[in-house]
């Protein structure tokens, strides 16, 4: 596959199908495809390549075995400020580059999209979800700011009233329940979902690219109207993984225990 898409180890997989469509797959099913620190750069990469790749006309992105993406795999080592920093000029450029590339982008998410995987899932221009997939935006439960995405695209897709209470509380929602709320485009029985995508995908690679190019850049800009609340969130996430709330919610997922932050102990001041 030429010199594009040549970067990783295998977590992500990249492939051709015919017309012009491209399938990523997070490739960790074992660990649900949650994301070690190298694959967040691994899929920035990823992503630069289909912004300058001529021969991809639309991108279907999914996961491999049950679920779709967890997020940050909480197992690997305590990330450093040096790795927090990392990370969110990753996802200050990943998010700007999803933006602009023109190329439609259709998640199928077929299981569990939590946190990254969230974002990933709805930052896609058509969002497939199984019916019973579970979808959690995920990063208060574990003591950080909703920084990936939700103050970017949850209020213009399902509202400000609807958007604070599903990303305050991470409560879990099913596909169908997001179709209902209009979180995501569609919902459909599991097995259905990455054949659904790829032939919604077959059809877009056949249709006018320049129609379809120029109608995604002008939705988009209500988008990058909005980016200075991602970077905004992101910042303050980064900030809360040197934080004792971030740490103790490691810890407890570590010991299998429910979490019991500092910042609640404290009357509710900042954990420091």
């Amino acid at each position: 596959m030429s010199a594009l898409y040549q970067h990783g180890t295998g977590d992500i997989l990249v492939e051709r199908k015919d017309n012009g469509v491209l399938l990523i797959t997070f490739n960790r099913p074992e660990r649900y495809n949650a994301f070690t620190l190298p694959m967040f750069e691994e899929m920035n990469r990823i992503w630069a390549d289909v912004e300058r790749d001529d021969q991809t006309r639309v991108v279907v992105v999914t996961g491999a075995g049950k679920a779709f993406c967890t997020g940050m795999d909480v197992a690997q080592p305590d990330p450093t400020h040096e790795d927090a920093l990392a990370i969110m000029e990753t996802e200050r450029k990943r998010t700007s580059t999803i933006l602009r590339i023109e190329k439609p982008i259709i998640s199928a998410i077929n299981g569990p999209a939590v946190g990254y995987g969230l974002s990933t899932a709805l930052l896609a221009d058509i969002s497939i979800a199984a019916d019973d997939a579970v979808l959690i935006e995920g990063h208060t439960k574990v003591g950080v700011t909703a920084g990936d995405h939700a103050a970017l695209i949850w209020p213009l897709l399902v509202g400000m009233a609807k958007t604070k209470y599903y990303v305050l509380t991470s409560e879990k929602l099913s596909g169908a329940e997001a179709e209902r709320m209009g979180l995501v485009s569609l919902s459909v029985p599991r097995e259905q979902v990455l054949p659904r995508a790829l032939e919604v995908a077959s059809q877009l690679a056949r249709g006018s690219q320049q129609a379809l190019r120029f109608t995604k850049r002008a939705l988009n800009t209500w988008l990058t109207n909005a980016v200075p609340q991602h970077e905004l969130s992101t910042a303050l996430e980064t900030l809360d993984f040197a934080s004792a709330d971030y740490a103790e919610a490691r810890q407890a997922f570590r010991e299998k225990r429910p979490v019991d932050f500092p910042s609640a102990r404290n009357a509710g001041a900042p954990a420091k």
